[in-house]
Order: C-alpha cells, then sequence, then structure tokens
C-alpha cells in the first residue's frame, strides 16, 4: 500500500492516530464528567477545557515523535535504558487499569442501545463485546480500527452539535467561562477528574504504539506528515460542546445527572424523543470507540511488556486485547455498573503508574541520542514539565482523597 495522491485521503492517514487516541479517551465517563460539570456549574468551568487539552496535546504530539523517531517501542526503550522490571511493572499496571475500567465502557453501550431500542442492555453488552473481539481477527486490524474510530468521531461531532444548536446557548457566557477562569464552591473534585481523564498520559502513551502500527501496516507512510494536533482539538470540542448543552439546558432548572444516559432522559421533556434520541446515539459512539481503543490499550502494553511484541497482527496482542474484553463484558453483567472497589482499584494503580508513564516519555523524548533532532524543543521542555508537575500533583491530590481521609 502506498501513500494516497488524493489530498482528503492523505489528510485522514495523518489523523488518524490523533482519532484513534481521542475516541478513546471520550468515553462514557468522560460524558458523565462533562455534562455534570455543566448541570452544576454552568459555563464557570469550560476554561479547565483549555488547560487539559493544552496539556495533552504537548504529550500528544511528544508520543507521536517518540513513535515515528525510535527503532524500538516505548517499553522496549524502557527496557534499554531502565530495566526489565520496570517495563514490565508499568506494562501489567496500564492492563490492570484497562480491564478494571472496561466494564464502564460496557455498561456504557448497553444502556445507550437498551434505551434506543426500549430493551435490556444485557444483550446489547454481550453483541457488541462479540463485534469488538471480532474486529481483532481481522488481517489489517490497524486499518479496521482506524476507520471505525473516525467513524465513531464523526458519529459522536453530529450527535453533540445538534445537540449543541438545539440548546442555544449564551455566546456571552461561553466567551466568559473560556477566559475568566474561576474555581466554584464543590467544584474541586469533577475539576481533578476531568483533568486526569482529558490530560490522559496513557493515552498520550498510546500515540506512540498507533504510530508504529501505522508504519507497520503501511510502510510507504513511515516519512508521512503525522497530525496529532486535530485529534486532541476534537476532544475538547466534544468535551466543550458537552458542557455547554447542559449548561444551556440543566443549569437554570437545577437538574444534575449521574449518567450520559441521564443527560439524554433530561433532554427529552424539552426537547423531545428526537433529541434524547440523538444524544443516546452520541453516547453509544462513546462507549464503543473507548470499549475497543481501551482494551487494545491494555493488551498492547501488556504484550510489550512482556516480549511478546506490540504488533497489532501478533497473536499475543489481539488475545489480551480480546481479554480485557471479555472480563469488562462479564463485570458488566454481573454487576450492572462498574463497582466501587473497581474505580477505587483502578485509580489506585493509576495513581502510581501515571506520573512514571509521564516522566519516562518526557526523558526518552529529551534524550538526544535516541531522538536525535526530534527531541523536545525548549517550548516543550518547559510545557511538558508542567505538565508533570501537574500530573504529580493530581496523583497527590487522589493519595489524599483515597488513603489519608
Amino acid at each position: 500500500m502506498e501513500k494516497s495522491s488524493n489530498p482528503v485521503a492523505r489528510w485522514f492517514q495523518a489523523i488518524g492516530p490523533g482519532l484513534i487516541t481521542a475516541a478513546l479517551v471520550f468515553g462514557p465517563s468522560k460524558l458523565t464528567i462533562t455534562s455534570k460539570l455543566g448541570a452544576l456549574y454552568g459555563y464557570d468551568l469550560l476554561w479547565i477545557v483549555i488547560v487539559a487539552i493544552f496539556f495533552m496535546a504537548v504529550f500528544t504530539a511528544m508520543a507521536t515523535r517518540v513513535g515515528a523517531t525510535i527503532p524500538d517501542s516505548f517499553l522496549q526503550t524502557v527496557r534499554k535504558k531502565w530495566g526489565k522490571p520496570v517495563s514490565i511493572v508499568v506494562g501489567i499496571c496500564v492492563f490492570l487499569v484497562s480491564t478494571s475500567f472496561q466494564a464502564g465502557n460496557s455498561i456504557g453501550v448497553g444502556i445507550a442501545l437498551g434505551e434506543l431500542s426500549g430493551t435490556s442492555p444485557a444483550p446489547w453488552v454481550i453483541g457488541c463485546t462479540a463485534v469488538a473481539v471480532s474486529l481483532l481477527f481481522f488481517r489489517k486490524f490497524y486499518s479496521i480500527l482506524e476507520k471505525t474510530m473516525i467513524a465513531l468521531i464523526l458519529l459522536m461531532l453530529f450527535s453533540f452539535i445538534t445537540t449543541f444548536v438545539l440548546a442555544k446557548p449564551d455566546p456571552v457566557k461561553m466567551v466568559k467561562g473560556f477566559t475568566m477562569p474561576s474555581l466554584p464552591d464543590g467544584s474541586l473534585g469533577l475539576v481533578i477528574a476531568f483533568t486526569a481523564s482529558c490530560f490522559s498520559i496513557v493515552g498520550a502513551l498510546y500515540q506512540s504504539y498507533l504510530i508504529q502500527e501505522r508504519i507497520r501496516s503501511n510502510p510507504a507512510l513511515k516519512d508521512a506528515k503525522n497530525d496529532s494536533l486535530t485529534g486532541t482539538l476534537l476532544l475538547g470540542v466534544m468535551s466543550a460542546v458537552v458542557i455547554v448543552c447542559a449548561a444551556a439546558v440543566l443549569n437554570p432548572q437545577g437538574l444534575t445527572v449521574n449518567s450520559g444516559s441521564d443527560m439524554a432522559k433530561a433532554l427529552e421533556p424539552i426537547f423531545g424523543h428526537n433529541a434524547a434520541t440523538l444524544f443516546l446515539v452520541g453516547l453509544f459512539g462513546a462507549a464503543f470507540s473507548s470499549q475497543i481503543g481501551n482494551a487494545s490499550v491494555g493488551g498492547t502494553l501488556l504484550s510489550d511488556a512482556l516480549g511478546f511484541g506490540s504488533s497489532f497482527g501478533s497473536r499475543s496482542v489481539r488475545l489480551m486485547t480480546a481479554l480485557v474484553m471479555v472480563v469488562g463484558a462479564c463485570v458488566a453483567l454481573a454487576f450492572g455498573k462498574l463497582p466501587l472497589e473497581l474505580i477505587v482499584f483502578a485509580q489506585s494503580v493509576t495513581i502510581f503508574v501515571v506520573p512514571i508513564i509521564g516522566i519516562a516519555m518526557y526523558v526518552i523524548a529529551n534524550d538526544r541520542e535516541i531522538m536525535g533532532a526530534r527531541a523536545n524543543s525548549s517550548f516543550t521542555r518547559i510545557a511538558g514539565l508542567a505538565g508533570l508537575v501537574l500530573i504529580i500533583s493530581l496523583a497527590l491530590v487522589n493519595i489524599n482523597e483515597l488513603f489519608l481521609k
């Protein structure tokens, strides 16, 4: 396969990995958090989208350059630089976190399709998991993954932007929310949750694997342009649009939401059944894209950490990715929700592994012996260091919340 001569096709080739990252980061939990931010605090917290997206863009671009430059995978480079135990610990931790949160993605798919069809979520959980697992065994899995994620991103954009138009938000309050930072009483927990989920170090790290898989599946793209910024900006647009919709529709009525499906139910009395249906379609897109993307992160990094390689075409990556999907579906069917114990466990693991990954990525991207001319610029060093301070601070806050209070 060669680089396309069609400019539009070349652009989609360039943004493919970034869109996959955006789709896997914007899952049901992100939809719930953004809905709650707007419902509870109106337009006041729109500014945090800019902060989180800025740092996500810095680290995603960093991971893109790492993936395009180093001959080995990220964890293989970590193994050479700091030893095998470090790479194994990182891979296992990412796998455990992915498996823990997979139940939430499966539940999101089941609820969205169950609400749309007026049926039980359980058959949809089983059916969508079967479809997701079957995608793993296509000969060119990366190509299938890229096309699926692009379709789901477009579906989400259509759903949320149409809802945005119906909501008729206040433009003055929107501008104020973006440009005049404030921290309303009681909002700190949601601000931390949004920042930690939107500024996803694990998602950024996975970008390096996506770039390398893109080159493996199509060697003609080795020197082609890689655009990670478009996907990151779309992540920010979707987050801001959902916050604004909730701020315009739910906040004036004092309505709160605890899930994406609650947001859809709240829209129905105001805009009618069609608007609620449209939002549920967006919830399905968010849940199904995360169901596939989240599982592939866990499967790929565990396989790489154990020395079985990171190629999406390898049997070990596909089997471990399938394992994440199946375990998540089983938890969803058994509990009907993501159990509190799993949330606490996943948060506990994330607290310790995310700063390690961020520091390792930063050090490798700064290393001119590894990166050559593609090492971090002065601006990226400063911005990346500020991002590390932010994620370490979030980790310390979470340690205090989980273990010391």
